[in-house]
């Protein structure tokens, strides 16, 4: 069940809201709890036994590492913690690949290929394994003592506006809102939080959807038959695609959040407007960006090692992060190639694109991200090295694809919206939008926005059977 479906816009979220508000206080993490479990027993129903088991068996552990004072029987037990959790998470996502790159190995020797039943992959067990380690690091680092509920606990990894892809929302970051939302659970920030549903509701389905449904016919083509102008405009459509597809998402998750009490963290802020790689990191995907860097980077030495420590962490970080996103070697390579270029700004890159300024660096920036995003999409390394060569080929092959109206504007309201933040103050004015108080009448017309576009969107949503989320798979 994705939130721009029609059967959660129009039976799952108005049943769970009318319901969520009318409960005591009580009984509003129980109940949310128990949508949750619904939620995503409705896309998995053969993963949900599984995941509640890791839930009861983390809570435990972590209880008994909280009140340990022996220092070698807390690391223990946070080791016993993260070993259940990423071996969960290994088993689920990586054992076909790893499978199947042994077979290939095999192959070359000369031995039979081993058979084995292909292992389903549950939904969203990247994000919310994440969220576990980060309940068991932070209780173990004594950031925040663990929850005393466990059915508390069961909500936070489970709460189904983040559970499928994010935020990653870290357990120091939301622990007292799970115990008390009094201080959020407001009028005006039930509304803004609407408001903000209906704005990543109209990314996902006015804009992602529409260039995502071109954006697959394109790549579907054999790459022979792909023209240089053809193959721009695929992978273009696709940044945007994956943007709004994404952030919308995001957008939906932080708004439904809003609307029960919790502050979620942002998860994008413009990121096509960066002036280098570095800065796109720290716009794109951020909750994930920070988690890498706090219980992954940081851990490993970050910035206290010498310097050819140092790019070999920053490389490796982002190479498990491309094997995080999937179990493919386009995604190995993709996470290679960003911390390629996370060094090269450390070493030369950021002070080059300071030299030719603000504008052609944001290009320059957007153009290597949107190379990164053919080996992201491409269904194989090959088709992916091969699409890049058709990118550069410049041979005047003939147009395969007639785009429709719906198409040619969308790409370009795709890319307004994408860009006009790096004009004037724009960037400012739209987080003031988001997240500041605003007046009786400001509230009004926002909401009568977010009525209108809410509408269109699930008129668009029942009339149309093309309705993909690209992070879904992850």
């Amino acid at each position: 069940m994705v939130f721009s479906s029609s059967l959660f816009l129009l039976y799952f979220l108005p049943v769970f809201l009318i319901i969520y508000y009318l409960l005591p206080v009580k009984l509003k993490n129980i109940f949310t709890l128990l949508a949750s479990i619904f939620f995503y027993a409705w896309g998995a129903p053969d993963f949900i036994f599984i995941v509640l088991g890791s839930i009861f068996i983390d809570f435990f552990l972590v209880d008994w590492l909280h009140k340990s004072t022996l220092v070698k029987a807390r690391r223990i037990l946070l080791t016993i913690s993260v070993i259940l959790n990423v071996g969960m998470l290994a088993y689920f996502k990586y054992t076909n690949f790893l499978i199947e790159n042994v077979n290939v190995l095999l192959g070359w020797l000369g031995v039979e290929p081993a058979s084995w039943t292909k292992i389903v992959l549950p939904i969203g067990i990247s994000f919310f394994t994440f969220q576990k380690l980060t309940y068991s690091v932070d209780v173990y680092r004594k950031v925040h003592a663990p929850l005393k509920k466990m059915w508390d606990y069961a909500m936070y990894i489970l709460m189904f506006p983040q559970l499928i892809a994010g935020p990653i929302v870290r357990f120091h970051e939301i622990a007292d809102q799970i115990e008390s939302r009094r201080a959020f659970e407001t009028v005006d920030a039930r509304l803004l939080g609407f408001f903000r549903f209906a704005i990543g509701l109209s990314k996902k389905v006015l804009i992602a959807n529409v260039l995502g449904e071109q954006v697959d016919q394109i790549f579907a083509l054999p790459t022979g038959e792909i023209s240089t102008s053809l193959a721009w405009i695929g992978i273009v459509a696709y940044s945007f695609q994956i943007y709004y597809d994404f952030s919308g998402y995001s957008d939906m998750a932080i708004g439904i959040g809003r609307m029960i009490g919790f502050r979620f963290p942002e998860n994008f802020n413009n990121p096509y407007i960066s002036q280098n790689i570095t800065e796109f990191w720290r716009r794109w995907h951020i909750t994930l960006g920070r988690w890498m860097r706090d219980y992954l980077y940081i851990p490993l030495g970050g910035n206290r090692v010498s310097l050819p420590r140092m790019y070999f962490n920053l490389w490796m970080v982002f190479l498990i992060s491309g094997l995080w996103h999937g179990a493919a070697w386009n995604f190995v390579v993709w996470g290679g190639f960003h911390g390629f270029f996370l060094i090269a700004d450390r070493m030369f890159f950021i002070r080059f694109t300071k030299f030719i300024g603000k504008y052609p660096s944001i290009l320059l920036t957007y153009l290597i991200t949107l190379i990164g995003w053919v080996l992201f999409r491409a269904e194989s390394l090959s088709f992916a090295f091969d699409y890049l060569g058709r990118m550069f080929a410049f041979d005047g092959l003939g147009e395969n694809i007639l785009f429709d109206k719906e198409f040619n504007w969308m790409i370009i309201f795709g890319a307004v919206f994408a860009f006009i933040a790096s004009i004037g103050n724009i960037e400012k004015w739209w987080v003031k939008v988001m997240d500041k108080d605003k007046n009786g009448i400001t509230i009004l017309l926002m909401i009568l926005g977010a009525v209108l576009f809410t509408m269109v969107c699930i008129a668009s949503v029942t009339s149309s059977s093309f309705n993909p989320f690209i992070y879904f798979r992850f």
